[in-house]
């Protein structure tokens, strides 16, 4: 975790701006070269498409996402701190109408929304095994558009990955030790 407690956005019209995000157990910011080749992989995918930051944390992927054009972007954050946060980054950045927040659950959340997303950023505390169940609920849940993209970010020690047979991995990269995803379902 970066100790500054802040991150910068690295692309899209906030590049170079910073958010801020607590100092809290298990706050794993993405780092920029994971987020860099991340959204080098979305460069064409992500403009005018509808965002789900499921483990919101710092925000730094949502923000990024909404920052390169993404119509909506929606995070969801257990932490009331981390949730505090998004909300005072939003407005600095002046994202109200583009950035929803909501204090949940992940798990809890996917059952009780009736919205569709194209892209879902799955990067949850590594420590907490998270993945399989989080992506047996995006299925069982109908909340994923047709083609969808989901981004994982793990350790990599959790390979093979616990995700859908019907998913199609169409992205991988290591970053130290930390494996990068991007399926399509």
């Amino acid at each position: 975790m970066k100790k500054s407690g802040k991150l910068r956005i690295i692309g899209g019209q906030w590049k170079r701006r910073h958010i801020r995000f607590p100092a809290l157990p298990g706050l794993r910011p993405t780092p920029d070269r994971a987020r860099e080749t991340l959204f080098n992989w979305l460069m064409h995918r992500i403009a005018g498409r509808t965002c789900l930051d499921l483990f919101a944390g710092s925000g730094a992927l949502g923000f990024e996402a909404a920052s390169r054009g993404a119509a909506r972007v929606v995070m969801i954050e257990s932490n009331r701190k981390s949730v505090q946060s998004l909300v005072q980054n939003r407005a600095l950045l002046q994202a109200q109408d583009q950035v929803d927040i909501l204090h949940d659950h992940a798990l809890e959340y996917l059952p009780s929304t009736d919205q569709k997303f194209d892209l879902v950023f799955l990067d949850p505390p590594f420590r907490k095994a998270l993945i399989g169940p989080a992506c047996q609920s995006l299925v069982r849940h109908p909340v994923l558009r047709d083609h969808a993209l989901v981004y994982i970010e793990s350790l990599i020690s959790n390979n093979p990955l616990p995700i859908p047979a019907t998913w199609n991995i169409i992205q991988e990269s290591r970053c130290g030790m930390t494996q990068l995803t991007l399926a399509e379902t």
